[in-house]
């Protein structure tokens, strides 16, 4: 293979390899906070959490809402409820759980969820094994949902 050919797939597969990843994560914010979760479980020896982009879309869309609302709220007056909301963005599951913050930066929600036990609670259920992140920010303020689950 000619070197300017060898250089042009190289450029074609890490544009392709970065593309996906924004597929994956819309945001540092939600590849922060997906991390942080893993980080904590990992330290207690529980099994990482697998990334749902079903999850994500149902995440982004609510955060999306709250920052719209500019407060938090796991469910606001004339919205479907979360599991009907995870249920229309395509993911299937047996439990469900979720954390909701709005704070200036990403491990500052994080902070937030490991000092509130409710928060800390879902983050380290050994029981759920998928997760997806959105966050939104508006007025230099994220608005950020963890909706976790256990996939069916």
């Amino acid at each position: 293979m000619r070197p300017a050919t060898r250089l042009a797939v190289l450029f074609i597969v890490s544009l392709l390899s970065q593309l996906s990843w924004t597929q994956t994560y819309a945001s540092s914010s939600e590849r922060k906070l997906f991390d942080a979760a893993n980080r904590e479980r990992q330290q207690r020896g529980l099994p990482a959490l697998r990334w749902d982009e079903a999850l994500a879309t149902a995440a982004r869309a609510h955060a999306k809402e709250m920052a719209a609302r500019g407060t938090i709220s796991h469910q606001f007056p004339g919205e479907p409820s979360m599991p009907a909301r995870l249920t229309k963005a395509g993911a299937h599951f047996s439990s469900l759980a979720e954390n909701v913050a709005m704070a200036s930066s990403a491990a500052a929600v994080h902070d937030l969820w490991m000092h509130s036990p409710p928060h800390r609670a879902n983050l380290l259920d050994p029981d759920m094994n998928s997760l997806g992140v959105g966050v939104v920010e508006r007025n230099r303020q994220l608005f950020a949902v963890e909706d976790f689950s256990k996939a069916r």
